[in-house]
């Protein structure tokens, strides 16, 4: 039986949407489950290698959706054109070396075991000397929460050790849960990302920010960071130092910041206990930190895909609905142990999954009586680097090949439900836009509800490419359909999301599987579509008043 607050939210969210026809059944029917895993299976085979950025991977990627967008009767997007938006990239891979030096002893970690260091710095090499340890608390400065873990010590030139995600406060009233006043309660805000982390850092002059690793809270094992952390790293390419990073951003294992620490003198479980509340102050570990990182540096000519359905209406067509999806994954890492399928990142899930969901969406918008075309145009953009910082989007966003101002949406796609069908889907951009309303109108029509994250503690709005949408005004829509899975026991949604991050996210064994079931999924895709179609014929999403991104909004139709 659905729970009152799903129902209560989509009935509130319902009364103010547009009455429009419901798409034609022969649109909703040309998603196609097999056709999903035929792209999916391809794009997640040995011959894409991964699908690493600047690789033989890249090209035959590219290759093949062009092809496939070619077939489907879509015109090229980029306005010249073509097929791609160039990304010009620095590729780095690095070797560093980390060493740290407390109470006169000298302790050199191991790369990639006790922890990752790159840097997106343009020198080939680059040097942090003896540099003041100081452990940051969570790194963070809200002023809306009246919280600065920095409390105005100069932390230039220093190297700042920081806790992974935001500061998870207890509730006074309820010690057991989390303070829902601060950084969302249970849900992860921006300040837990690792992006924010760095972006800090690099804003208050630290030579170096490294985060400490806790499987936990990140919701995935060190082993991520370090098959991550040990490849080639990317950023856009740019003249003079990266203003998001520190000289140095990297990772530490857990045991090796408690061992760091306790030859400090502090113990790693009281200073996080002290990070948790306002009147934290930076620790100094009475120590310094070295670092060197040699480069090999490349330029890399990445592309983001593409292809477009142009809008009917004259006044209309010059507006557009953009459906995004990374096709980007981690590539080929040749010093993994076993023949070589067990050395390639498939990413069969993430992404491939979402990239043939842009397929399966493009056909259901061509299977559309030509009375019924949309009447704003629709982009579909296959980003590149979304693993490494969402830098496809990023760059979007920036070079926008059309104006933002005419953007009225962004429907991104990142992981495709393959686990059977859902009592709900979950909007995971819920409560920042009218978009909500549209998805629960059309969720209804499924014999479901729209509900919140279910898993707000992954900060999943934060960590795929409709962030860079928002973050320049364009309303986003993002879901997921991790919970209440029809015919199965209750726990069945969580230990399958818990099994996939603690044993296939960025491992070499997202690959394909026989057992999948896209009957859900399948659902999803119709769902999305359905939304995007009443976009395109002419709802205009608008953000709501208390979402962090309406300022942003606001100045996009400036």
């Amino acid at each position: 039986m659905p729970t009152l607050r799903p129902l209560l939210f989509s009935a509130l969210a319902l009364a103010a949407v547009p009455t429009l026809a419901q798409a034609p059944a022969e649109a909703l029917a040309a998603v196609s489950a097999d056709d999903l895993l035929t792209h999916i299976k391809t794009l997640a085979s040995d011959e894409f290698e991964g699908r690493a950025p600047g690789s033989p991977g890249e090209a035959k990627t590219v290759a093949y959706l062009e092809q496939e967008f070619r077939k489907l009767g879509l015109k090229p997007g980029n306005p010249n054109g073509g097929w791609v938006q160039p990304v010009p990239m620095r590729g780095m891979t690095p070797t560093p070396s980390f060493s740290y030096t407390i109470g006169g002893k000298t302790v050199a970690l191991d790369f990639p075991e006790d922890y990752v260091a790159h840097s997106t710095s343009q020198p080939a090499r680059v040097a942090v000397d003896r540099s003041e340890i100081v452990f940051v608390g969570y790194g963070v400065q809200a002023p809306e929460y009246g919280w600065d873990d920095y409390k105005g010590v100069d932390v230039r030139g220093k190297t700042i050790l920081m806790l992974i995600n935001d500061p998870a406060v207890p509730d006074p009233k309820n010690p057991a849960e989390l303070d829902p006043a601060m950084f969302k309660g249970k849900a992860m805000t921006y300040y837990g990302r690792w992006t924010y982390k760095y972006e800090i850092a690099a804003k208050l002059g630290a030579a170096a920010a490294i985060i400490i690793h806790e499987t936990k809270p990140a919701a995935y094992p060190w082993d991520v960071v370090r098959s991550g952390g040990n490849s080639e790293n990317f950023s856009l390419l740019r003249d003079g130092p990266d203003p998001d990073a520190p000289a140095v951003p990297g990772w530490i294992q857990l045991d090796k910041a408690k061992a760091m620490m306790a030859a400090a003198g502090y113990d790693f479980d009281t200073l996080k206990r002290q990070a948790l509340t306002k009147g934290f102050r930076p620790v100094s570990l009475k120590g310094t930190a070295s670092f060197k990182i040699d480069n090999t540096a490349r330029t890399v000519n990445s592309n983001n895909v593409v292809a477009m359905i142009p809008g009917s209406d004259p006044k209309l067509k010059d507006e557009f609905v953009i459906y995004s999806a990374h096709w980007d994954h981690l590539g080929i890492d040749a010093r993994l142990p076993g023949e070589r399928t067990r050395q390639i990142y498939h990413g069969a899930l993430d992404n491939a999954s979402g990239v043939a969901a842009l397929m399966e969406i493009a056909k259901a918008y061509k299977a559309l009586p030509p009375a019924q075309a949309p009447k704003r145009s629709i982009l579909f953009l296959a980003t590149t680097a979304e693993e490494r910082g969402l830098l496809g989007a990023k760059y979007y966003a920036a070079h926008p090949l059309y104006p933002l101002k005419k953007t009225v949406a962004n429907i991104n796609i990142d992981g495709i439900n393959a686990w059977g069908k859902t009592a709900q889907i979950e909007n995971v951009t819920s409560g920042h836009s009218s978009i909500d309303a549209l998805l629960a109108k059309y969720a209804k029509t499924q014999g479901r509800v729209m509900d919140g994250d279910s898993r707000p503690e992954l900060g999943s709005f934060y960590r795929a490419d409709q962030l860079e949408f928002a973050r320049a005004g364009v309303p986003v829509l993002y879901t997921k359909a991790r919970s209440r899975y029809l015919d199965k026991p209750e726990n069945y949604a969580r230990e399958k999301v818990d099994y996939y991050f603690s044993n296939d996210y960025h491992q070499v064994t997202d690959d394909f599987r026989d057992d999948w079931d896209f009957r859900g999924g399948v659902q999803d895709i119709q769902l999305l579509f359905q939304v995007g179609l009443d976009i395109a014929r002419g709802v205009t999403p608008t953000w709501n008043a208390g979402s962090e991104f309406k300022a942003a909004g606001d100045k996009r139709l400036e």
